[in-house]
């Protein structure tokens, strides 16, 4: 049997019922508005209590977060520390309950072995004849003049005078409703309380006839009553007094002793077990910094390799692996160094080979453009034959100057050298003009050229130069790939963006084509004629340009579906771009797709439930189409920016619209208020 436990202190079940009072109405506040639904609805009383909390919580912690990611020597340290701690607190439980069940155990055969001996001297006083001459063999009176008040008295102080400060002595009688008489009032020693006799213990011992014992709290009364309660082991057996009246003998042995070697024992293990956690996380310490020291400093120097700073190397000091991963590491540096002069050397003779050559052209380009614009001139008095000659002499001469011009302009990006001369315009300027120099070409080949989004400025810091050149590239190339079908010309302005986007309706772009397409040289069919006399370079110098302004130049395309072309820039120079005011995918487009992936999923279904299939509908004929044929299932094709763009692109799953600048706004703003 078990019984009583830590007495509380004066005043602490006040303050931690005022402590409990206030959680709980703060718990219950919490669930009303989950309940209510408040709690995380946007714009509701809820949300922005709630984010003010998550904000209040987090706020402190980010900085020893982000230190703890950032720092592979405080993670080591750190986990080496907490699993010291643990495996100390583990190795401190098991110590001390080992000592404190060898100390109990102890006491309890000590306690035992004295119990029986009194229980032993008390049941032979009782049971002892009365001496001659009126006198028990004790010295006492006769069991004539005996009563059991003195009796009880007299073996109480008796017993008790065995081992003083070592245990107490009270002797209760069974009937509760004799504690008051005179003759059976409790008999105590030491000024034990006898009410520190717990009820359960009373009860067995009234029911056996054996020894029971448990541990309790000690209480005193009298002179002795300031003394702070005590816990103890409590032995008790009934027996009968010199009257026959059978009466409860109990010992009650503090444990004052056993606490104070267990509080000794704690304070020792407690001072130990901290100083082998110290020592332990100062030993990781030192041994992961000898470690992470030389990963920092190649972390480092890779950082100034990657800058440019070919030169750096590892300091290496001894012969371990650390020694060996730094000389390593220069070898790899050295090896990088020298391939990247090679390449260096390499780029830098083929952009002087290109640029020199180019410019040698031009003088002998010059002289057989002079030959051949009098032979063009005087081809009315030659033969067919040499007419056409003539004439194709022209063209052909006309497409080697386009493409020496190209590369002259490749060169100067490849240099570095390309300049931006921005300023203020206004973009629907510039594709008025654009068009007005693409009309001829749209009417021969049926095509028109229609505006959208025109209706307010359209104004940005840019280079009107180089955005006209991008966006006629754009424009021709739609016309001449759009079969003869409307060309449409969208115009945009959100947030810190401006966006122009050039869609057709023609041949459209293949899977993997619309990252391809801005290559060099690159043609999506070889066979195919080049009727403008295009010389592969457009679309290369256009990227060229947007990157030049800090912008995107991007391609979507479906085959047989059409393609779209959209170039965004900043409204200022040197803003960066979050996102674009017109998707990259068109919205007919969209739409499109959808009703094929309802249609496919409604025959699907029909045919599961063995129902006729319904005849597709001709969605070249659907208003926001025009001269669009039946759609097929969209390509795949990546929406981000091209490299180099300088721009922060987020990948997004295939067929995912993209973010407006307003919707992108929106949600960071949105963000940055949780």
């Amino acid at each position: 049997m078990s019984g009583g436990g830590a007495a509380p202190k004066p005043g602490e079940p006040g303050v931690r019922a005022g402590r409990a009072a206030a959680l709980g109405r703060l718990f219950s506040r919490f669930g009303r508005l989950f309940q209510s639904g408040r709690l995380l609805q946007d714009g509701s009383p809820g949300g922005p209590v709630l984010r003010l909390l998550v904000r209040w919580v987090r706020r402190p912690l980010l900085p020893a977060v982000r230190l703890y990611r950032r720092n592979i020597q405080l993670r080591v340290v750190a986990a080496t520390l907490l699993m010291s701690l643990g495996v100390v607190l583990l190795l401190g439980f098991v110590v001390i309950g080992q000592v404190r069940n060898g100390l109990l155990e102890a006491k309890e055969k000590a306690a035992q072995s004295q119990a029986a001996g009194g229980f032993t001297v008390a049941k032979e006083k009782a049971d002892a004849p009365a001496a001659p001459g009126g006198r028990d063999g004790d010295g006492t009176s006769g069991r004539a003049g005996r009563t059991s008040v003195n009796w009880r008295s007299d073996l109480v102080e008796q017993l008790a005078s065995g081992g003083p400060g070592a245990f107490n002595v009270v002797a209760l009688s069974p009937d509760a409703q004799d504690v008051a008489s005179t003759n059976r009032a409790p008999r105590v020693s030491g000024g034990v309380d006898f009410a520190s006799v717990p009820a359960d213990l009373r009860s067995a011992v009234a029911r056996g006839t054996g020894p029971f014992e448990t541990y309790a709290q000690i209480r005193y009364t009298g002179a002795t009553e300031d003394r702070e309660p005590e816990p103890g082991l409590i032995v008790g057996k009934r027996l009968n007094d010199v009257d026959g009246n059978a009466y409860e003998l109990y010992y009650i042995f503090p444990l004052t002793q056993e606490e104070q070697s267990l509080n000794l024992v704690k304070g020792t293990l407690a001072t130990a077990g901290l100083f082998v956690v110290v020592l332990l996380g100062a030993i990781a310490w030192l041994v992961v910094r000898q470690v992470v020291t030389p990963v920092r400093m190649a972390a480092g120097i890779a950082e100034r390799l990657s800058t440019g700073r070919l030169q750096e190397r590892m300091k290496v000091t001894g012969e371990d692996d650390i020694a060996r991963l730094g000389e390593a590491f220069n070898k790899m540096a050295q090896n990088l160094q020298l391939k990247i002069q090679q390449l260096e050397e390499l780029s830098r003779m083929q952009r002087r080979f290109v640029s020199d050559v180019s410019h040698e052209l031009r003088t002998p380009l010059t002289t057989v453009r002079m030959a051949a614009d009098v032979i063009h001139e005087a081809r009315s008095d030659f033969d067919p034959v040499t007419a056409r000659s003539a004439e194709l002499l022209g063209d052909q001469l006309d497409r080697f100057e386009s493409l020496l011009s190209d590369l002259l302009e490749i060169s100067r990006f490849d240099a570095g050298a390309a300049a931006l001369e921005a300023e203020p315009i206004d973009l629907r300027v510039v594709v008025r003009r654009v068009i007005g120099g693409a009309e001829p070409l749209a009417e021969a080949k049926g095509s028109r050229i229609r505006v959208l989004g025109d209706e307010q400025p359209v104004v940005a810091e840019a280079d009107a130069r180089r955005v006209e050149r991008v966006l006629r590239n754009l424009v021709v190339n739609a016309v001449e790939h759009g079969e003869g079908r409307d060309v449409v010309v969208r115009m945009g302005v959100a947030g810190g963006a401006v966006a122009v986007a050039v869609r057709d309706y023609g041949v459209g772009l293949k899977p993997g084509e619309a990252t391809r397409v801005f290559n060099r040289f690159w043609r999506a069919d070889p066979a195919r004629a080049r009727t403008t006399g295009g010389t592969g370079l457009g679309l290369s110098i256009a990227v060229e340009d947007a990157r030049l302004h800090g912008g995107w130049l991007q391609a979507w395309g479906e085959p047989g579906g059409g393609s779209q072309f959209r170039l965004t820039l900043p409204r200022t120079a040197d803003e960066a771009l979050r996102g674009s005011p017109i998707p990259l995918e068109p919205e007919d487009s969209r739409r499109n797709r959808e009703r094929a992936e309802a249609d496919d999923r409604r025959e699907s279904a029909h045919r599961l439930a063995g129902m006729p299939v319904q005849q597709r509908v001709d969605r070249s004929a659907l208003p926001g189409a025009p001269g669009v044929p039946p759609p097929r299932p969209a390509a795949a094709v990546d929406p981000a920016a091209m490299p180099g763009s300088g721009a922060r692109v987020v990948a997004r799953p295939a067929g995912e619209s993209e973010e407006s600048t307003e919707q992108v706004t929106e949600r960071e703003d949105t963000i940055r208020g949780r």
